[in-house]
């Protein structure tokens, strides 16, 4: 690996831990495209990695300040993260048999429509 690389992902990392802290997002909005369009990777190999990311406490420090402040409702976060479990083994499941091509398409409509609802929200 190269040392331009190297700095590639610590600076994915980076902004993806802000975003994740700040916003609560990152794996799939930053994560995914870049690795995507700066790396080459398929959209199948995108979403694999990011997924990766999240098997380990990256985003600990971020709850731990959201914690202190008094917004985490635990009760919530113990039944989604059932939830959660389940939907990500059945999600993976279909997408790995989906065709890259089509993947990503749901993938690039599904931001949109997000970002669009977020935009125009009240």
């Amino acid at each position: 690996m190269r040392v331009q690389e190297i700095l590639l992902l610590l600076l994915i990392g980076l902004v993806a831990g802000i975003m994740a802290g700040g916003l609560g997002i990152g794996g799939g909005i930053i994560i995914v495209p870049a690795m995507v369009f700066l790396f080459g990777f398929t959209q199948h190999q995108a979403q694999g990695t990011s997924l990766a990311v999240l098997l380990f406490p990256v985003v600990s420090l971020g709850v731990w300040n959201y914690f202190k402040a008094g917004y985490v409702n635990f009760k919530f976060v113990f039944i989604i993260i059932i939830a959660f479990a389940l939907g990500s083994f059945i999600g993976s499941y279909i997408s790995v048999h989906l065709d890259a091509k089509i993947l990503r398409r749901v993938f690039g409509v599904f931001l949109l429509l997000v970002s669009i609802k977020m935009i125009l929200n009240k």
